[in-house]
């Protein structure tokens, strides 16, 4: 198990952006379309398709939008056929970042991705470029308010998890992509439900980044291609410290 971490600096997402309501549709209806078309239509036996029930349903998507998006990716209903597609490369100073995308049309994609690294510093890489740097696994976060240290640890791995990660004021409980589901409704008739629950890239090669300006420079990359319709996630492996984090 890990002890205190400063994980959190690690990973940086987009937010501003995917405060639009309508970019968070659509990337949870794409979302619900390629985990029913993958696992089927029921959610007592599609992990997948559960999680992205839940971050539906935390958005208040309303219950005719999630079933028609269902009923599209199980082909009861027609749709555009969307396909997950991951893209890698480098920004400013050599960070790393990978890109996940769903999307109906490939050759748009990768040329838009392509073009937003070129306009912001970057380049895009082949597949495998910096993929060894990141590894895929379930997250669950939990407030450090559900109990002491101890006894939250023994409850995650008895459940399944692989990591439990002490923060200040939270657990990051860290599980196999295939154990994810297990281990987050185990753990939540034990806590109730987490703050976080979803598959992400945890990063295994941290870039540090010592100063604020290339900072936002790599950001602003993350910013430009999440823009993109067609992109789900941007998950980087630069890492700063606190005193620049408050700067940005």
């Amino acid at each position: 198990m890990a002890g205190h971490s400063k994980w959190a600096n690690i990973k940086h997402r987009k937010a501003a952006q995917d405060k639009k309501r309508g970019k968070i549709f659509t990337r949870l209806i794409r979302e619900l379309m390629v985990a029913a078309k993958q696992g089927g239509g029921d959610p007592n036996t599609n992990p997948l398709l559960r999680l992205a029930l839940d971050n539906a349903k935390a958005e208040n998507m309303t219950k005719d939008t999630i079933d028609r998006a269902i009923k599209r990716g199980t082909g009861e209903i027609e749709g555009a056929d969307y396909v997950e597609v991951v893209y890698e490369g480098h920004g400013p100073s050599g960070v790393a970042l990978i890109c996940k995308s769903l999307t109906d049309n490939r050759t748009r994609t990768v040329a838009n991705v392509r073009s937003t690294f070129n306009k912001n510093g970057g380049n895009m890489g082949n597949n495998g470029a910096v993929a060894w740097m990141f590894e895929e696994k379930g997250i669950i976060l939990y407030p450090s308010t559900i109990g002491d240290e101890d006894s939250v640890m023994e409850a995650a791995i008895e459940a399944g998890a692989d990591d439990v990660e002490v923060n200040e004021d939270s657990y990051r409980i860290i599980t196999e992509v295939a154990d994810f589901a297990t281990v987050r409704d185990t753990l939540q008739e034990q806590y109730g439900k987490a703050e976080e629950a979803d598959l992400d890239y945890i990063v295994k090669t941290p870039a540090p980044v010592a100063d604020v300006e290339t900072a936002r420079k790599v950001l602003a990359l993350v910013d430009a291609i999440e823009e993109d319709d067609d992109i789900q996630s941007v998950t980087t492996n630069m890492d700063i410290s606190e005193e620049i984090a408050a700067q940005l």
